[in-house]
């Protein structure tokens, strides 16, 4: 049996540094971002760090348990197949992005706050997209703390 990503990925002699390396690669995702679109992103992910230093850190710790329960099943199925997980992900991004992506929604469907629905509903159609170009990244990291 394949041990649990989010148990792993999250015990207490990992979780900060793989928050912190999650946190990173978001980082590195928004700066590799191009043309107008990119230059969007960039200003509004810069703005939300000005106003709030520790935002990114405190979503991942919110959302990262969630991420990794629904990356499990392409875990324990890459377990079997082997290789590099970030290979594995690409190969299945429409249906793995969906699942990532199905956590935010759920949270923002949730939520009370009818500006973050808004913010959100307009920047989601965007959002497969980004998630898509994070899976190299993604899956490099978790097959780095999860083997």
């Amino acid at each position: 049996m394949v041990a649990a990503l989010k148990e792993t990925l999250l015990d207490e002699s990992r979780a900060a540094t793989v928050i912190a390396e999650a946190r990173d690669l978001i980082d590195a995702e928004v700066a590799d971002k191009k043309g107008a679109s990119g230059l969007a992103v960039k200003g509004g992910y810069a703005t939300v760090k000005k106003v709030n230093p520790t935002i990114v850190t405190e979503a991942l710790e919110r959302l990262l348990p969630e991420f990794f329960v629904r990356l499990q099943p392409y875990w324990q199925d890459f377990s079997v197949a082997g290789g590099r997980f970030a290979d594995y992900l690409v190969a299945r991004a429409d249906d793995v992005s969906d699942a990532l992506l199905t956590v935010t929604d759920e949270r923002v469907e949730a939520s009370s706050r009818q500006a973050a629905k808004k913010v959100y509903k307009s920047m989601r159609p965007s959002a497969k997209k980004n998630v898509i170009e994070a899976l190299p990244r993604l899956g490099d990291l978790v097959q780095k703390h999860a083997e």
